[in-house]
């Protein structure tokens, strides 16, 4: 069951990279963070603009999916992002289950 999800909302670098940004997001990054434990799932969509939004869901805490995420980062189990814009950084928000409604 999700317990929380991470978001993160990112951009290509430029117009010119939008390939090369979906490859590395597609082949490398999101297979990458679903090696992480407590990691299980990955949707992106598109802002109406030159934005993406990935959504992990994750089957644990924040507090546990943060420091597992960062372990892998210590240990250089994540590669070098490609093609993402730095400047600003990617933004990323944890997000806490604190109620769910079923119909």
């Amino acid at each position: 069951m999700t317990e929380s999800l991470l978001f993160v909302e990112s951009q290509p670098a430029s117009p010119d990279l939008v390939d090369e940004y979906h490859r590395w997001h597609d082949d490398v990054h999101v297979p990458e963070m679903l090696t992480i434990d407590g990691f299980v799932s990955a949707r992106r969509w598109q802002t109406d603009g030159p934005t993406f939004v990935t959504l992990y869901e994750i089957d644990t805490d924040v507090n546990t999916a943060r420091t597992n995420l960062k372990a892998a980062f210590a240990e250089g189990r994540m590669t070098t992002p490609v093609a993402v814009e730095t400047q600003p950084p990617p933004v990323m928000r944890y997000l806490s289950l604190v109620n769910e409604a079923r119909q």
